[in-house]
């Protein structure tokens, strides 16, 4: 689950780490009024689930309440497209209003999980303020990473290894090694799987401040923080793929016309990898998982059928503890209840295999059966 930035910023700030001076608007009035509480001059930032915001004008200066007025009129309620969002890009629907910075020094520090090291590193740079994955690619040498053993968390001496790294002056040594160790306190204690402030800056009098924030948290970890669950915002994320993780569906929305219905990730990934070598273009990633009942497998495909790029649906279930029959009920529901007619092939195998297909045969619906995955990813290819 992404947080907003000034979400992210509220709790750096419950650690201990400087912030700006900041408000919340969510109507151009509120921009215009905050900016007049700050002097007259301040930052306009859209507060969007993506990030690149700066280079497509979703942070924008004013240097008077009336221009703050006018540029958040063109910026609520609009959609900002940038290079980590989709074509149609995502609403803005807030803005953080905060105060100028003096800044002298902009510097990267994140933490994240590194699946070569299978725990936590933390990723600083001097090159901050910049898009790091454009200092990755053309500066690597700027970049610098610190694995943390989870049994001892991050130590002393590495920080000051990262601050000496950074090249920081010794005014502001201790306060930037102050934020690293709240940064992977915060990583932690939160169960994040990013954490990331570009830039942390320093002012011209030495303090350390974080001027932007990113927080990702782990989905599977949010039942044990109804605080942090509370902070979601479903107009930020895919509606299907928000609908679907309401009801503890694993779905994914892809750019193909194919829908899948499958139970077991392995299944469901192999699934793809066929359709597309035949031809096809999967619509989604979508494991219904073995427990599934004739409900949970009606709601998914339903989910499936409202897609509006979904031109035909492919069945791919092998039957264990999701059995044929209750896989083939589910479907029958589903199409049922959402009145359609859309192309359907099945392949099925395992526990009560013929009561599933003499379902599905009986049902009226459109369908083929395959006996083989390949033979299914050839079916799906001629059901138009």
């Amino acid at each position: 689950m992404k947080l907003h930035e000034y979400q992210a910023k509220a709790i750096l700030s419950r650690y201990g780490i400087k912030i700006p001076l900041g408000h919340v608007a969510s109507s151009p009035q509120e921009a215009q009024a905050a900016t007049q509480a700050m002097g007259g001059k301040a930052v306009l930032k859209a507060q969007v689930h993506a990030g690149g915001r700066g280079k497509v004008g979703g942070v924008k200066v004013v240097q008077s309440p009336d221009e703050a007025l006018q540029v958040a009129q063109a910026m609520l309620g609009k959609n900002l497209v940038t290079n980590q969002t989709g074509a149609s890009g995502v609403p803005v629907n807030s803005l953080l209003v905060e105060e100028l910075a003096d800044i002298k020094r902009e510097l990267y520090i994140a933490i994240t999980i590194d699946r070569g090291f299978r725990g936590p590193v933390m990723i600083i740079s001097a090159a901050g303020g910049m898009d790091i994955e454009e200092v990755s690619s053309t500066r690597p040498e700027d970049i610098h990473t610190e694995p943390i053993e989870p049994i001892l968390g991050l130590m002393p001496f590495q920080t000051r290894r990262l601050v000496q790294k950074l090249g920081i002056e010794p005014a502001a040594a201790r306060s930037a090694a102050q934020v690293m160790t709240s940064l992977y306190q915060i990583f932690v204690e939160n169960d994040c799987s990013l954490v990331e402030i570009n830039p942390l800056i320093i002012t011209g009098d030495g303090q350390v401040i974080a001027l932007d924030a990113k927080m990702d948290l782990e989905d599977d970890s949010l039942f044990r923080h109804a605080d942090l669950h509370e902070l979601r915002d479903r107009s930020q994320e895919d509606q299907l793929e928000a609908e679907a993780a309401d009801l503890d569906i694993a779905y994914v929305n892809l750019e193909g016309d194919v829908g899948c219905l499958v139970n077991g990730a392995g299944l469901a990934m192999a699934t793809l990898d066929v359709t597309n070598a035949a031809g096809a273009a999967p619509a989604n990633f979508l494991d219904v998982g073995g427990g599934a009942t004739d409900e949970k497998v009606a709601q998914a495909v339903e989910i499936i059928l409202s897609d509006p790029k979904v031109k035909r649906v492919l069945v791919n279930v092998f039957g264990g503890i999701l059995r044929c029959d209750v896989a083939a009920r589910g479907v029958v529901i589903a199409y049922q209840r959402r009145n359609s007619n859309l192309p359907l092939v099945v392949r099925m195998l395992g526990t009560n295999l013929e009561e599933g297909k003499s379902i599905l045969s009986e049902s009226g619906l459109n369908v083929t059966f395959a006996d083989t995955l390949t033979e299914a990813a050839q079916a799906i290819k001629q059901a138009i």
